[in-house]
C-alpha cells in the first residue's frame, strides 16, 4: 500500500446554524487537494473527540464523495475514550461502509469510500498499564479492518511505549501506520520499521523526514489546513537536496504556528488545533480583508475571538504568508 507523504486531519466547518457545511468543506478540499492527497477524517483538528456518531457519520458521508470526486485518501478518525465506544463506531462504521457501497466485502467497500481504513488512539487513563493499552488495542485490531493507531497522550493521558507498539505491529498484519503527536518521538527513535510513521506534532518540519535523515515517513499535521502548499514544497526541497531552502521555510512556518498556537492555548472553549487552524484558515479563506469577515464557527456554538483573528493576520502577514486573495473568493 502506497501512502501519501503529507497528510492533513480536515477541520470541520459548519454552517450559521451549526449544521456540517457541505460546500465549505468542498471549497475547503479543492484549496488543499494540489499539495495534500491524504486526510484523516475526524480528527481531533475536526472535533472528531466532540462530534456525535451522527454528525461523524454526516461529516464522512460528505468527504467521502468529495474524496472520490478528487482521487483523496481517506482515514477514519476512531475517536472515543474507551475501547467498547472505539470498537462500537468501527463496527457499525464498517456495517455502514458496506451498506453505502452494496457489497458484504470489506476492502471493496474501503475502496470505494476512497478509504484506507481506521485511526484510533490508546483509551484515556493516565493510570492504565502497557498490557491495560495492549489488551484494549489488540481488541480493535482483531476486528481485521486496515488500521492506524495514533498517539496522542495531550488527550489521552498516556502513551503507547515504542515495546507496545512493536508487538502489535507483529501480530496485527493490518496496523499499518503510527501518527505520533507526542513531540517526544521515543517509538520513531526506537527503530521501528514494520509500519509507516508520521509526525503529527508541530515544528522542526525540515528535520523529522526520513528524506532529511529523520525517523519518519511522513507528516500528519493539523497545519496542513492551511500550510498544506508550502508544507509540500519544503518536503520537495528535502526530496531535491536544497536543505537550506527546506529549513527557511520551515523557520518561517514554525514562527507563525507557535505565535497562533499559544494565542489560542488560552481560549476556554475548542480546542487548540481547531482554534488556532480555524483562525489562520480564515485567511487563507477570504484573504488579507478577512478581519472584516464573521469569524467562524466552532462546533461548541461559540465563533472565534477577533482579538486571535488579528493575531493570526498579523502573524500571516509578518511572516511573508498571507494570500493575495482567499479561495473563497471569485
Amino acid at each position: 500500500m502506497i501512502f501519501p507523504t503529507l497528510w492533513c486531519p480536515l477541520l470541520t466547518h459548519y454552517d450559521d446554524q451549526g449544521r456540517i457545511d457541505a460546500q465549505r468543506i468542498a471549497r475547503h478540499l479543492d484549496f488543499l487537494a494540489p499539495s495534500v492527497r491524504g486526510f484523516l477524517v475526524p480528527g481531533s483538528t475536526g472535533d472528531g473527540w466532540q462530534l456525535s456518531d451522527a454528525e461523524a457519520r454526516t461529516l464522512l458521508d460528505v468527504v467521502i464523495g468529495l474524496a472520490r470526486e478528487r482521487a483523496l485518501q481517506l482515514l477514519i478518525g476512531v475517536l472515543r475514550p474507551d475501547a467498547d465506544a472505539m470498537q462500537a463506531f468501527m463496527v457499525d462504521t464498517i456495517a455502514w461502509l458496506k451498506q453505502r457501497a452494496g457489497t458484504t466485502d470489506l476492502p471493496d467497500a474501503l475502496r470505494q469510500a476512497a478509504t484506507l481504513g481506521f485511526t484510533f488512539c490508546a483509551p484515556h487513563g493516565a493510570a492504565l498499564t502497557q498490557d491495560d493499552i495492549a489488551a484494549a488495542l489488540d481488541t480493535l485490531l482483531a476486528v481485521g479492518a486496515p488500521s492506524a493507531l495514533y498517539q496522542l497522550p495531550q488527550v489521552t493521558g498516556n502513551e503507547i511505549a515504542p515495546q507496545t507498539m512493536r508487538t502489535l505491529a507483529a501480530r496485527h498484519a493490518n496496523l499499518l501506520m503510527l501518527k505520533d503527536t507526542s513531540g517526544a518521538d521515543r517509538i520513531a527513535d526506537s527503530g521501528l520499521d514494520k509500519v509507516f510513521l508520521v509526525r503529527g506534532a508541530e515544528g522542526g518540519y525540515s528535520h523529522h523526514l526520513k528524506l532529511a535523515g529523520g525517523r519518519y515517513d511522513g507528516f500528519l499535521l493539523s497545519t496542513a489546513n492551511v500550510f498544506g502548499a508550502p508544507l509540500n514544497e519544503l518536503i520537495e526541497h528535502l526530496r531535491q537536496g536544497r536543505r537550506a531552502e527546506a529549513d527557511a521555510l520551515s523557520s518561517r512556518l514554525e514562527a507563525v504556528v507557535n505565535a497562533v498556537f499559544a494565542a489560542a492555548a488560552p481560549l476556554p472553549y475548542g480546542n487548540a488545533f481547531t482554534n488556532a487552524n480555524k483562525s489562520l484558515d480564515h485567511f487563507m479563506a477570504h484573504g488579507p480583508g478577512a478581519r472584516g469577515v464573521t469569524p467562524p464557527r466552532l462546533h461548541s456554538g461559540q465563533r472565534l475571538p477577533a482579538d486571535l483573528i488579528d493575531r493570526a493576520g498579523a502573524e500571516l502577514e509578518r511572516h511573508g504568508l498571507m494570500p493575495v486573495r482567499g479561495y473563497l473568493n471569485p
